[in-house]
């Protein structure tokens, strides 16, 4: 951990079972998921490590049943860990009191849900400043801070529509906003477009990516969908059978799949989309007109294409250079491997 970590967890388990933690603390490293859950336990999360930087976009994803919703919840303690801790800047959430807990969900954590969780009596006004209220802040200062957030997430002129007024999309965007109100430091959303329709999705993807480049949230964002895990994702974790399989860049998930699971996840993917030049650059140095380091490969394919050179330099927006990239490397990722 460093002092950019915001949160760490340390070999976190949960285990649905009679006595799990007697279990947990006789159970043999060699124990698989199977071995597990023929001794009549379910690993909903299994051995668990890994840390998230302030500002970072951890997407979290895997396919029903992986555990990604449950270590979402571990990691906002929302349910009780068996094993291992989870630190938010640097203090151990599991011996905290819930008067503790409570207030650090409060000052920190925003969360958005697959189901928009509106309130139909209340209007969208009402709903976002609604987290405010139960923090006791006054009215004049939670309506001005709930239409400041309102605006921010594109539905300025809808503050007094009911939630049966408004389309999917606009529900999630009042969902978004209340979890915004309260100014937290870490957004943890769980599959919050996977209800809504393709375009709608799309929209809301580009609309969540603003407010990533606008706030600078630590977001952890859970998702089954890997095309949206590639748009979103600072990093990708990928969970199966309450582990993680790997944990990188989308690049490195796509370029160096660590286990086939992992490597079944990238293999539609249109690779040249997804890798950037960067994640391509070999150390050393080089001359003349470099390729951008976060460009992609599709993007630069004719500038890769028409360039005659073996190693390709690579830069910075700054011009400071990166290192070297393998023109027909990246060739054969654009165009396919020559026999």
């Amino acid at each position: 951990m460093t002092d950019a970590t915001v949160i760490s967890c340390r070999n976190v388990w949960k285990l649905y079972g009679p006595r799990p933690k007697p279990f947990l603390a006789a159970l043999t490293p060699a124990a698989s998921f199977q071995d597990i859950q023929k001794a009549g336990y379910i690993a909903a999360v299994r051995d668990v490590s890994l840390d998230i930087a302030k500002g970072e976009m951890l997407v979290v994803m895997g396919l029903s049943g992986s555990g990604k919703s449950t270590l979402v919840r571990c990691l906002s303690r929302l349910i009780d860990l068996t094993g291992g801790t989870v630190t938010v800047d640097g203090e151990d959430i599991a011996k905290m009191d819930e008067r503790t807990l409570i207030d650090l969900r409060r000052r920190k954590m925003g969360m958005v849900f697959q189901s928009f969780g509106l309130l139909p009596h209340r209007t969208v006004l009402d709903n976002v400043a609604f987290p405010l209220e139960m923090r006791g802040q006054d009215r004049h200062d939670r309506r001005a801070r709930a239409l400041e957030v309102i605006e921010l997430v594109g539905l300025k002129g809808r503050e007094d529509y009911f939630p049966r007024e408004l389309s999917g999309g606009q529900q999630q965007r009042v969902g978004i906003a209340r979890s915004l109100a309260i100014e937290p430091d870490i957004w943890f959303l769980d599959e919050p477009f996977s209800a809504l329709d393709p375009l709608i999705r799309r929209e809301m993807q580009d609309e969540f990516l603003r407010l990533k480049r606008m706030l600078g949230k630590t977001s952890v964002f859970i998702t089954h969908d890997f095309d949206e895990a590639l748009r979103l994702a600072d990093r990708i974790a990928i969970m199966k059978d309450g582990a993680i399989q790997q944990c990188d860049t989308p690049d490195q998930i796509v370029l160096n799949p660590a286990t086939p699971y992992v490597a079944k996840f990238t293999e539609e993917i249109e690779k040249s989309r997804v890798i950037r030049a960067r994640a391509m650059a070999l150390p050393g140095a080089g001359e003349g007109q470099a390729l951008a380091a976060d460009a992609t490969l599709h993007a630069l394919a004719r500038q890769i294409a028409s360039d005659p050179r073996a190693l390709i330099p690579v830069a910075e927006t700054d011009g400071r250079l990166l290192g070297l990239l393998n023109r027909a490397a990246a060739l054969d990722i654009l165009f396919g491997a020559t026999a």
